[in-house]
């Protein structure tokens, strides 16, 4: 039962740009991308990265905001609709289940993860009033025992999906566009300020001749570049397809892309340097002691980092709360993917969507906030062997690996082959003018092959054994 275009609601020109630059600004900007820069020698890997975005990314997410806006409907909807005609027909909706599939799991573990912020900007909070101590405890032991505690995970975890629940329960432009135009200028302030502020650190020179200076490229550097390149901007998962069918008829598709893609990127930048500038204002032992281990840095080490520089006390809980702003966009764009599919083809209720698919999502991540230690049988379930460990991991090694590269690569088959070109020409001129300049290598050079290749390869790596999650 779909509903169409009726009552779904609409995004202004501006907010759904910030709605969907939330959506595509998030923990992997702020976390990830400073971690796999790091760790594949930064210049280097940030042009391949940079490239990989213009020719991978960028061209993903215009197919996305093709056929969500041409359809006006959720995923599931949007393919059968956008089918009609083509060879396969109705089948295609089973791309749009596998986005919102991918939506459901990775929203049960990742309002986990944001929920780790809200409890370290309190943390911060307090240390700022009372001066950094732990009890003793390092970062890394604190952390652990905060992991395995079973009721703590579970209590942030349902805060962060209530607040997630009540931002979609209001609607397109009630709740998300409105919570959007907010959180967005906001994010962007507490980052320029960090980044100023950057300016002075011991390690701001050292940060931007890593960040920038252009090297040898590895393949290991290349493949985690196109990977992440791919994953960074929310495509291959319903988001942007669904945020897209709420676009104004008269937006430019190609121009709105690319604003995105722009300023997901510049944060992705801002935030390795403000990280870098802290990371090498210390001594070469110690950062190989610490951020060599792992992205859990934002956990473990970063904290007691800040306090250790000036004006600490302000900067440590702006950065957390600029964090938690990141990934409350991204839930609320993931919990839109599931609860839109309840509106339109279910006939739901917005307020019933938004409960029942909030609800779902919290119970299904109940395991993931329970395998970190908390419960044995959860954190030692392991069914692909080594390659996971716990519940959380396999359900991260899932989604990042396999649901969000499938998804990408038949978005990309789809609109390449099998959508008319009169829709997809049609619908990238509507609002933005001719395309004939770019339209072919952007169908028929980019979807059709390029785009293709670069996500098999992704999975090729994967079924030899590496990991993206």
């Amino acid at each position: 039962m779909a509903n169409g275009s009726g009552g779904r609601g609409r995004f202004g020109q501006l907010g759904f740009i910030f709605a969907a630059v939330g959506s595509a600004i998030g923990l992997g900007n702020i976390w990830k991308f400073p971690y796999i820069t790091y760790a594949n020698d930064g210049g280097s890997f940030v042009l391949v990265y940079l490239i990989a975005i213009v020719l991978i990314g960028l061209p993903i997410m215009m197919a996305e905001l093709v056929i969500g806006r041409s359809t006006r409907q959720s995923p599931v909807g949007a393919f059968v609709e956008a089918a009609k005609g083509a060879v396969g027909g109705r089948a295609w909706g089973a791309v749009g289940a596998l986005g919102t599939l991918g939506s459901f799991i990775l929203l049960s573990y990742y309002a986990l993860i944001a929920g780790w912020t809200v409890y370290y900007f309190g943390q911060c909070l307090s240390w700022s009033f009372r001066g950094f101590d732990t009890g003793g405890q390092t970062l890394g032991d604190s952390f652990g025992a905060f992991l395995g505690n079973g009721p703590l995970q579970i209590g942030f975890h349902a805060l962060f999906m209530a607040v997630t629940v009540g931002v979609v329960a209001l609607g397109v432009q009630g709740g998300i566009e409105r919570v959007a135009k907010t959180l967005m200028p906001v994010l962007g302030g507490i980052l320029i300020l960090l980044v100023v502020n950057s300016f002075w650190s011991p390690g701001f020179g050292e940060a931007v001749r890593f960040l920038f200076h252009v090297g040898p490229v590895t393949a290991d550097g290349l493949l985690e570049a196109v990977g992440h390149a791919f994953f960074t901007l929310s495509v291959g998962m319903g988001a942007m397809i669904t945020y897209g069918s709420y676009m104004r008829s008269r937006q430019s598709i190609p121009r709105s892309a690319a604003a995105i893609t722009l300023l997901d990127t510049l944060v992705a930048l801002m935030a390795c340097i403000v990280m870098f500038s802290i990371i090498f204002s210390v001594d070469g032992a110690e950062r190989a002691g610490t951020f060599g281990k792992s992205a859990t840095i934002l956990f473990t080490t970063l904290p007691q980092m800040f306090y250790e520089m000036p004006l600490g006390v302000v900067l440590a809980p702006l950065f957390y709360l600029l964090v938690g702003f990141a990934a409350l966009t991204s839930t609320i764009s993931l919990l839109e993917v599931v609860a839109a599919y309840l509106i339109d083809r279910r006939g739901l209720s917005r307020r019933k969507a938004s409960l029942l698919s909030g609800g779902a999502v919290f119970l299904f991540g109940i395991p993931s906030a329970l395998s970190l230690g908390a419960v044995t049988g959860f954190s030692s379930w392991a069914p692909l062997g080594e390659r996971t460990a716990g519940f959380f991991d396999t359900m991260d090694y899932t989604v990042s690996n396999w649901i969000l590269p499938l998804g990408g690569l038949t978005l990309a088959i789809f609109v390449g082959w099998f959508l008319s070109r009169s829709k997809s020409r049609d619908a990238l001129a509507d609002g933005h003018g001719d395309v004939s300049r770019w339209y072919f290598i952007w169908r028929d050079v980019l979807l059709r092959f390029l785009c293709p290749v670069a996500i098999l390869w992704i999975i090729w790596a994967v079924i030899g054994g590496r990991s993206f999650a």
